[in-house]
């Protein structure tokens, strides 16, 4: 945890956030080893002696989720896994677990991401194959025009790309927050060392290690925080800047999303809302799919019509108190590299919104 974003973010403790809607400032506590500015074992503790929740820092990230015992139950076998296996044991572990198994469904997610975020700067890779993540930020970016001074907040960043990107062009300090540690820890990679590294999905369960040289422009002003993009760990009105690209359909409550970003946003602000509507039960109840699961209301099962009303301010009984639309919503095309032989093509929507 760069030092430096602490000391300008104020992060606030989650858990008191999402109980008692109190922005309780957190606190380092422990700090167990410290090297140029940056924290990477240690804990952040509530400065609410009430509540004194105490949130860990593992590997440089400080993990300020709201139920934090319920997301290292789920999550701490990953915290634990070994980076330094080498591409054929990597392989012969895969084969063992087979391919219904969480390593490689892990595996999955990392080439599929790591592709799309970083497949762009490799050589061997034809222009326009990959990169569908930064031509979506690019379009978003020059449709919201000029915003205030201030830092930027990148809701589900992934494996970074993004975060770099908007560090680049805004050059203001950025923090990205996602729930996927080994997505994270490669964002981490590329920010300490200038190099994205993941397993490249060949068919079935073989995967090639890829490496790839990723240096950015202003790299030092971002850092990588495992956060739940309902409960940003901010006071509100904090950020000039927030980016939410491919979130809305990953997560519990899309109107809770909505609202959070709402809160983030400073007043003059921006946002940039981009989701292809992909929904699915493992992430968000079908209750909560946005026109996604009956044709039979007032909007026939249009998702872009739901999402519409939700961000235009009393049209909703959950619409958003402050954002507006801010010009034309866009349809930006997205691939996502599966193996191979498949990639999945998706229209994904993309709304510029001003506070």
């Amino acid at each position: 945890m760069r030092l430096g974003h602490f000391e300008n973010l104020r992060p606030v403790c989650p858990r008191c956030l999402a109980t008692r809607g109190a922005a309780d400032p957190l606190v380092l506590g422990l700090v167990e080893e410290e090297a140029r500015g940056s924290v990477r074992w240690g804990t952040l503790v509530c400065g609410d002696a009430a509540c004194a929740m105490e949130y860990p820092i593992v590997d440089g990230v400080p993990v300020l989720v709201p139920d934090l015992r319920g997301w290292m139950a789920a999550n701490g076998h990953l915290l634990t896994m070994r980076a330094d296996l080498p591409a054929a044991m990597e392989g012969v572990l895969g084969d063992g677990f087979g391919p219904d198994s969480a390593f490689n469904a892990t595996r999955q997610h990392l080439s599929s991401y790591g592709w799309d975020h970083y497949a762009d700067l490799d050589p061997a890779i034809p222009p326009g194959q990959a990169g569908s993540v930064v031509r979506c930020l690019d379009a978003g970016l020059e449709r919201l025009g000029a915003l205030p001074a201030g830092p930027v907040l990148d809701l589900g960043c992934g494996a970074g790309r993004t975060s770099f990107e908007l560090a680049e062009r805004t050059g203001e300090l950025v923090v990205g927050l996602d729930m996927h540690w080994p997505l994270l820890m490669l964002a981490r990679r590329v920010m300490e060392r200038g190099e994205a590294v993941f397993p490249l999905r060949r068919s079935g369960i073989a995967y090639e290690r890829q490496r790839i040289e990723a240096r950015f422009t202003g790299a030092e002003r971002v850092d990588f925080w495992i956060g739940d993009a309902l409960f940003p760990p901010f006071a509100p009105r904090g950020f000039a800047l927030v980016a939410a690209m491919n979130v809305l359909d990953c997560v519990a409550s899309p109107p809770a999303l909505l609202h959070a970003v709402d809160d983030a946003v400073a007043e003059g602000g921006g946002a940039l809302l981009a989701t292809p509507f992909d929904w699915s039960t493992q992430a968000t109840p079908v209750e909560a799919w946005l026109g996604g699961h009956s044709q039979r209301g007032d909007d026939a099962g249009r998702c872009e019509a739901v999402l519409a009303r939700l961000l235009t301010p009393g049209a909703h009984p959950q619409s958003v108190e402050r954002l507006h639309v801010h010009g034309e919503s866009l349809d930006v095309p997205w691939t996502v590299r599966m193996h191979d032989r498949a990639c999945m093509q998706y229209r994904t929507h993309l709304v510029t919104l001003r506070a």
